[in-house]
């Protein structure tokens, strides 16, 4: 990979210059599922699936999976003649779940229409029967009850069902990452939680997760949100305060800044974060380390709120970078 004058770099995946924002290209381990998924093809997608050996890695595919087009009908297949496979029903209910989000969007709630919702709670409540039977047979398996995160808030069941929802799978899986990002959006006062539960919920996932876990980020992540929530000018004066500034340098020395951290399919969304929220603040030095250890690898989130942000992550990229002497490492 060559380094540029202006901080991007080039080579990989075909991608001539700048970051790629495709999932794909920055965990190509994840190809193979996607082509097996795409040529409907059941048997690769569940041998795939069931060498991947933790629950993290399987709720991480599960989700990718979901954003293949078309794939619910051989799911649906599969969930038929395997009707005791928890695999091949959570994987159909995460793509139910993923057809009624895009139908929804990603817009607050005044700016979606009627039909929109009456769609979307149609498939979200499709998913939710097919998951609560996999959770009743199968009370350990982590896909499905992060998935159940997902249903709970866009079917608003309400605070006290998100949190029962995640700690039965935390009884069993205590620091899941992409179980605790679905509460922490749970818990944001855009789905009728609070800031004061969204930050003490981040800090307590920091804190009891053992030190080079990449649950360091939920700090980060909430404070993106916070900031994001306020007005105009507000934003930036959030996330450049003194004591957001300290909040995001102890989570990232106890995440992915530690030692003991092993880099894996969650530590590119998680250094997003933490790149993303440093430079928003100002703090360019802090950010360096972490678009560093990205290179090109971007992620839609946190950098679909810029109005261009392939050209915001080159541009906080680059200063950033610029602080350690230019370049990637």
């Amino acid at each position: 990979m060559t380094s540029t004058t202006d901080g991007t770099t080039s080579g990989g995946s075909g991608n001539t210059w700048g970051p790629t924002f495709d999932p794909y290209d920055n965990t190509p381990e994840l190809i193979p599922l996607r082509e097996a998924a795409r040529a409907g093809d059941w048997p690769a997608v569940r041998a795939y699936c069931e060498g991947l050996g933790s629950a993290a890695r399987l709720t991480t595919a599960s989700s990718m999976l979901a954003d293949v087009p078309g794939v619910e009908n051989f799911l649906e297949r599969a969930a038929a003649e395997r009707p005791a496979d928890p695999l091949a029903r959570t994987l159909l209910a995460e793509r139910y779940i993923h057809i009624g989000w895009d139908i929804r969007s990603s817009a607050r709630a005044q700016h979606v229409s009627r039909d929109q919702f009456v769609q979307f709670h149609d498939w979200l409540r499709r998913a939710e029967q097919i998951l609560i039977e996999v959770c009743a047979e199968h009370p350990s398996y982590a896909p499905a009850w992060t998935a159940r995160l997902k249903t709970v808030r866009g079917l608003q069941l309400g605070q006290a069902e998100a949190r029962r929802r995640y700690d039965r799978l935390r009884a069993h899986h205590p620091h899941h990452y992409r179980a605790q990002t679905q509460l922490l959006q749970q818990l944001c006062p855009k789905w009728s939680g609070s800031w004061e539960a969204a930050h003490a919920f981040a800090r307590e996932c920091a804190t009891a997760a053992p030190d080079g876990s990449v649950s360091g980020a939920l700090v980060a992540i909430v404070h993106i949100e916070h900031a994001l929530d306020l007005d105009g000018g507000h934003k930036a004066a959030y996330m450049r305060s003194p004591s957001v500034h300290h909040d995001l340098r102890n989570a990232a020395q106890v995440s992915v800044l530690h030692p003991a951290h092993r880099p894996d399919w969650d530590s590119v969304g998680a250094h997003n974060a933490f790149a993303f929220a440093f430079s928003f603040g100002g703090h360019l030095a802090d950010a360096a380390a972490h678009f560093a250890a990205l290179g090109d690898r971007a992620t839609d989130d946190p950098w679909d709120c810029m109005p261009d942000k392939k050209a915001a992550f080159l541009r906080y990229r680059k200063a950033a970078l610029d602080t350690r002497g230019g370049g990637i490492r």
